[in-house]
């Protein structure tokens, strides 16, 4: 019943924001702009899409071999393809880490320190975040100049450096872990998870390293943003997508249908502020989403094809 339940929250939510959206929607005009489009960007961005998953498995594989688990760069693409299979299908975007830890996991004496990996694997990715829509936003500002925007990239801000600050200091680390008291079991694999967690420190190389593809992957997608529009025919500088897509990447794990509709809706809030019509930014979200719907199915049959025949029986 539970699981019922949230699969109708997530197609809920999903329906309601995209049948919102399209009230908001000229679609005779946003029509002509889709049959008008140059599909040589649109091929430039999905080529792009692929670089940066490519980016995101190496983050991934950076903690791997930080925490010194015993696991190929191939086990790990194995497993992140398959989650993006998953976020498909899974509450919110972070759905396929829990597939990726599940997989890493099977047959695993660290599983902590797998956990782990994935954790701040999410996390630095966070922190890229910010600092792409800091750093943007900083140099852009005379551009676009809204309280609101500069509100929710410090709120991001403040949210990524207070969990970095527990999950790097043992006290308050410890002190969170008390909710789960009556669950001995689970607090003892917590804490265990922070003492890998906390070998990373004597490895800050690996940190800033995750940092600098995290960095990497916003910009990139910012580009493939920025190449659909260029593909719609609309003149919008790079700048505005290199400040909102972060943005726009924090709605997106709201749990919903691999974020369709809050995706979209980010997008029409946003690039509307820089004169983008409704339709054409919920065109340029959706193919973006199209790019990782394809990228999540073909990381679908990839596991299958290298699933172990005694696994599949």
């Amino acid at each position: 019943m539970k699981n019922i339940l949230n699969n109708l929250v997530r197609v809920g939510l999903s329906a309601v924001l995209l049948w919102w959206l399209s009230t908001k929607i000229d679609f005779v005009k946003t029509a002509n702009v889709v049959k008008s489009a140059d599909l040589v960007y649109i091929f430039y961005a999905l080529v792009l899409f692929m670089v940066i998953n490519f980016v995101l498995i190496s983050r991934w594989f950076v903690f791997i071999k930080a925490l010194d688990l015993k696991v190929g760069f191939g086990t790990a693409a194995r497993y992140y393809l398959i989650g993006l299979f998953g976020n498909l299908f899974m509450p919110s975007a972070i759905g396929g880490d829990v597939i990726k830890i599940v997989g890493l996991c099977h047959g695993s004496q660290d599983k902590p320190k797998v956990v782990a990996s994935v954790l701040v694997d999410r996390l630095s990715g966070f922190a890229g975040m910010v600092v792409v829509a800091t750093v943007s936003f900083i140099f852009g500002f005379r551009l676009i100049a809204d309280a609101s925007i500069a509100l929710a990239i410090v709120a991001m801000a403040v949210v990524s450096t207070g969990i970095g600050m527990v999950l790097f200091n043992q006290t308050a680390y410890s002190f969170c872990c008390q909710i789960f008291g009556r669950f001995p079991k689970f607090k003892d694999s917590l804490m265990r998870m922070h003492y890998d967690i906390a070998l990373l420190k004597g490895r800050k190389s690996a940190i800033y390293q995750a940092i600098g593809l995290s960095i990497l992957s916003q910009v990139l997608l910012a580009v493939t943003f920025f190449l659909v529009s260029c593909s719609f025919h609309q003149s919008v500088s790079l700048i505005y997508f290199i400040i909102f897509i972060p943005l726009i990447c924090v709605l997106s794990t709201v749990p919903s249908i691999g974020g369709l509709g809050v995706r979209e809706a980010g997008a029409a809030y946003f690039l509307g502020k820089v004169g983008v019509a409704s339709g054409v930014a919920v065109s340029i979200s959706l193919i973006n989403f199209l790019f990782m719907v394809l990228i999540g199915l073909l990381g679908g049959i990839y596991f299958l094809l290298t699933q172990p025949k005694k696994d599949i029986s």
